[in-house]
């Protein structure tokens, strides 16, 4: 159901998924704007859709999209991981705090990924992605709906040109996303909630990602409670509540590492 007006459909978020943003996206090609904690986000399923988001943020290709989970058993299917990295997850999960982590995917998850310009967009050049839960509500009923009913994935980026963050408005994404998407759901008073505290300079604008894999794409090692393990997860960008993620990584792991900016 994509939009073919030049105009997108703008709905406010009512408290449930967006049937609109559902529709399109359940369609060839769609391409959404929704809210999350961290502001606003571009939504495809698809090859043509990532195409058009790519696009639209003039962003570079090799730059991939993030994967998002609506629940832990979606990553399970889609993701490798270590028991302890899984148990890391869980922690995030019963906290609802955002977390994203680089991981390789399953041998039979790529049935998952619909055609090979997905597989293209969606991974960087080690066949990785970032798989992210708990980035808000708003969102996050929409990829469950596609998952729980067809079994799609949804992959997303910020919705601001790259480089400029969009201040959790959505008058903040900016004439180019605004006339490329074909629905815009509103939400500015649920991002403002997450951090009702912080103000437009001070407001987190992404999320916090860790990686979880060596430089050739491969799972770091399992840790046992033994210290100087390496390869070891590496946090390489800060986000919202990354003290808390600091926290759980040294919790969870004798051994990490701060490398903000690092590649991905």
């Amino acid at each position: 159901m994509e939009n073919t007006s030049s105009t997108p459909i703008r709905e406010d978020w009512t408290g449930e998924a967006s049937p609109t943003a559902v529709a399109t996206l359940s369609g060839t090609g769609g391409l959404i704007v929704a809210p999350t904690k961290v502001g606003y986000i571009l939504m495809a399923t698809d090859g043509e859709g990532l195409e058009r988001k790519f696009d639209a943020k003039l962003r570079k290709r090799e730059k991939p999209g993030v994967v998002l989970c609506a629940s832990l058993e979606q990553l399970d299917k889609l993701a490798q991981m270590t028991p302890e990295i899984r148990e890391f997850y869980r922690k995030h999960w019963d906290d609802d705090i955002l977390l994203g982590c680089i991981l390789p995917w399953r041998e039979d998850a790529e049935k998952y990924l619909p055609d090979e310009t997905t597989k293209e967009l969606a991974r960087d050049v080690r066949a990785t992605s970032c798989f992210v839960v708990r980035f808000g509500t708003p969102a996050e009923q929409i990829v469950r709906a596609l998952w729980e009913n067809e079994g799609k994935l949804t992959f997303a980026s910020s919705a601001n040109p790259s480089g400029i963050g969009n201040k959790g408005r959505v008058a903040g994404i900016g004439d180019r996303i605004e006339n490329s998407v074909d629905v815009i759901v509103r939400g500015d008073e649920y991002v403002k909630s997450i951090q009702p505290d912080k103000t437009d300079e001070t407001r987190h604008e992404q999320g916090v990602m860790v990686s979880m894999v060596d430089a050739e794409g491969n799972l770091v090692p399992e840790q046992h409670g033994e210290r100087g393990v390496t390869p070891a997860p590496t946090l390489i960008r800060k986000g919202l509540d990354y003290e808390e993620i600091m926290r759980h990584l040294s919790d969870s792991f004798p051994s990490w590492d701060y490398r903000h900016g690092m590649y991905y």
